[in-house]
């Protein structure tokens, strides 16, 4: 048992799925594993292992935030032997050639967080995707038929930023979209020796305005769901 994840060694698989919402752990857990068991419930956070076609497979809520997302995955490759994160969450689009709905993995990902300075770089860490995770999510859309788009991404502190220069700024520079929290799970899995990929259903769009649901949120992107499953098993 670590601090924040109340599993005792071996009850939790290699690889894991980890969104941000726990409701979402549980969602995914009832609704695609087999024989789920909740391993931790410390804080609310729920954490699940099951198996998906056979295969283990857990999944993990993370919580919202480089902060808390660091904590849950620096345990997991820690404390339980994990070799294998896949962050299944939401983003923001910045550009009008990704629409609510698309799938968006995080090739790399920029950050105005001071994450980095934990590993003491002498300079700016550029995190990135591991390339076999990345891999096996192309071979998965191809046998899934799911399609997802790929480019760079930026992980941000505030939520409720003020003005838009922001965002457009970070457009001027091909950043597809905001998140929360691949940048820290991807320095994580750097320093660790790990694997990790980061993907995201768009839920808002700077541009156009539109907005997913509080229920579409939760429930509705089953498509990244699956597409990050069927990855897993690769």
């Amino acid at each position: 048992m670590s601090l924040h994840i109340g599993a005792t060694k071996g009850q939790i698989a290699q690889t894991v799925l980890m969104p941000g919402d726990p409701l979402r752990a549980q969602f995914i857990a009832e609704n695609f594993l087999d024989n789920a068991v909740r391993y931790s419930e410390i804080r609310n956070m729920y954490g699940y292992t099951g198996t998906y076609k056979g295969v283990p497979v857990s999944v993990q809520g993370s919580g919202m935030g480089m902060p808390s997302m660091g904590i849950y995955s620096f345990e997991l490759f820690s404390e339980y032997e994990v070799e294998n994160i896949i962050r299944i969450g939401t983003a923001g689009a910045f550009h009008e050639d990704i629409s609510v709905g698309d799938i968006l993995v995080s090739l790399a990902t920029s950050t105005d967080s001071n994450y980095q300075h934990a590993f003491q770089v002498p300079g700016q860490y550029s995190p990135s995707v591991s390339f076999d995770l990345l891999t096996k999510v192309i071979n998965a859309g191809a046998g899934t038929g799911i399609a997802f788009k790929a480019g760079n991404t930026v992980s941000c502190d505030v939520f409720y930023e003020l003005g838009d220069q922001w965002w457009k700024q970070w457009a001027s520079m091909d950043v597809l979209a905001v998140e929360m929290e691949a940048a820290a799970l991807y320095m994580n899995a750097a320093y660790k020796g790990k694997n990790a990929l980061a993907m995201m259903t768009i839920s808002d769009h700077f541009v156009t305005g539109e907005k997913a649901t509080v229920a579409e949120r939760q429930n509705n992107f089953t498509d990244m769901m699956k597409l990050a499953l069927e990855a897993a098993i690769k």
